[in-house]
């Protein structure tokens, strides 16, 4: 039988360890109530990985630029993390969220991944089946938070 991710105790000592990977849909009520939720199933940590890639609206960029975009936004959810008492850091990781994930999954250990999406039809990584190909390749409960274009 399977259970819902967010009403599991954590394993073992210390509190539950979410990664979660997000882009241009860092912020939303969406990952704030999700965020909400977990903290509400006992003690939990979260670190963000953004991955720098430039603001789709600018048709050419620099990775500098893209550093940028991504830093700002990384500080947006942080912020809005931070806001609602969780217990959260965060970095800019590989333009490709399958590395960023890759890169965050060898330095620390997580219990979930929290892949944050545009719905379906806008969402790019929806249609390249991100979520489950992550889940997949590492081995995790994969929980999915789609946001409001």
């Amino acid at each position: 039988m399977k259970t819902d991710p967010s009403e599991r105790t954590g394993t073992g000592d210390g509190p539950r360890r979410y990664l979660v990977v997000a882009n241009l849909t860092v912020g939303g009520e969406q990952l704030a109530a999700t965020i909400e939720r977990r903290l509400r199933t006992g003690p939990c940590t979260f670190h963000v990985v953004v991955p720098a890639s430039a603001d789709p609206h600018t048709m050419t960029w620099t990775e500098e630029e893209a550093l940028r975009s991504a830093r700002r936004r990384l500080d947006q959810v942080v912020s809005v993390l931070r806001a609602i008492r969780a217990d959260v850091s965060g970095e800019v990781g590989d333009w490709t969220p399958m590395l960023a994930v890759a890169d965050a999954l060898r330095t620390r250990r997580f219990d979930e991944i929290i892949v944050v999406t545009l719905p379906p039809g806008p969402s790019r990584w929806i249609r390249l089946d991100l979520p489950r190909r992550i889940a997949l390749r590492f081995g995790l409960p994969v929980g999915l938070v789609q946001v409001a274009a």
